[in-house]
Parts: C-alpha cells; sequence; structure tokens
C-alpha cells in the first residue's frame, strides 16, 4: 500500500524559504510520477510541480517558476520541494501525490485526477 507522509510546513515570513519533503513508502516507485498540489481556502486544488521518480524529469508551475524547485532523494525515498522567496499567495495546504505511470508519458501531469495516491497536508502560511 502507497503512503506519502508530507513533513515540512509551518509559519513564515514574506520572502523567506520552506523546505517540504513527502516521503514515499509502500512500494517500489521506479515507475511513478510524483506531484506537488497546494490548496487554499475556498480555492480549487492548483498544481504546483511534479517529478518523474526515474530519470528525474521535473516541472513546476508557471505560478512558481524562478522560485520552487522539485527535487528527489533516492537515499531518503523522499521528493522535496523548495519554496524560496514566499509570498502570502503561496499560502495552502500542500499536498503529495503519486501517479503510476509504467509507459513513461513524456508530459508530467498537473490535473489532480491523473494522480492515484495522496498524502495527507501540511499547512504553509505566508505572513506580511
Amino acid at each position: 500500500q502507497v503512503q506519502l507522509v508530507v513533513s515540512g510546513g509551518g509559519l513564515v515570513q514574506v520572502g523567506t524559504s520552506l523546505r517540504l519533503s513527502c516521503e514515499a513508502s509502500g512500494r517500489r516507485f521506479k515507475y511513478y510520477t510524483m506531484g506537488w498540489f497546494r490548496q487554499a481556502p475556498g480555492k480549487e486544488r492548483e498544481f504546483v510541480a511534479a517529478i518523474r521518480w526515474t530519470g528525474g524529469d521535473s516541472r513546476v508551475a508557471d505560478s512558481v517558476k524562478g522560485r520552487f524547485t522539485v527535487s528527489k532523494d533516492d537515499a531518503r525515498n523522499t521528493v522535496d520541494l523548495q519554496m524560496n522567496n514566499l509570498k502570502p499567495e503561496d499560502s495552502a495546504v500542500y499536498l503529495c501525490a503519486a501517479r503510476f505511470d509504467p509507459d513513461d508519458n513524456p508530459t508530467l501531469p498537473s490535473s489532480r485526477y491523473s494522480y492515484d495516491y495522496w498524502g495527507q497536508g501540511t499547512q504553509v502560511t505566508v505572513s506580511s
């Protein structure tokens, strides 16, 4: 059974950085694509970033490009989201997701409906 455990959220000031980690367990993730999403109160769940476990191809949403990066750590079995220069509009619950992708789809999916498994969220609040 796939388990995704998210850590690293918190309350930070504008312009500072935060790193979120998603620890994946339950199976080998060789053929998985991992995604990060966020959801603010009253808003739709929004794509943030995705990374292919094998090979490391990645993409981030235009709204966070240049500030957020996604990476994976094979030793820790985690997918990390480094968030720099945080803004108040980045405040949301951040969620980790996994998609079984044995066909190695060249396009990393941004739709929440493309992901099969979800971890619990972690709150990120950026205070001005």
